[in-house]
């Protein structure tokens, strides 16, 4: 039996209900069953759609810095003014919970790693 490696930089990992996990072409959003592994290098604000808030309402999503640093904004729930923040350093992860919006600000390059289901994923222009 031989095993391939994945690169993750360049594939998508998918992880389907039954135990099923196998590489393929990244997809962030659309109507994927199951769960996926993506990970990303990032230069600037501009790679990760910082101008933009993401939502998931099929299930909480992993955010992990796995090298460098960055900022996870999550919008501010009805009642309140402020946007919240969570501060990423290398090796450190937050779970966004399902439905909450949340983007992503750099601190410098970086190497992320999200975990989530992406059915229903919904994207937003920031109004600021």
């Amino acid at each position: 039996m031989s095993f391939d490696t994945i690169d993750l930089f360049a594939r998508g990992v998918r992880i389907l209900p039954d135990g099923q996990v196998f590489a393929e072409e990244r997809r962030m959003r659309g109507d994927i069953d199951g769960w996926t592994v993506a990970t990303f290098h990032v230069e600037t604000d501009a790679d990760v759609h910082s101008d933009t808030w993401e939502m998931h309402p099929s299930g909480e999503e992993l955010v992990s810095v796995l090298a460098g640093s960055a900022r996870v904004y999550l919008r501010a729930e009805t009642g309140s003014a402020t946007e919240d923040f969570v501060q990423l350093r290398a090796g450190s992860a937050v779970v966004v919970p399902r439905g909450r919006w949340h983007r992503i600000e750099l601190d410098e390059p970086s190497d992320l790693m999200s975990i989530g289901p992406r059915r229903g994923t919904q994207l937003e222009r920031c109004t600021q």
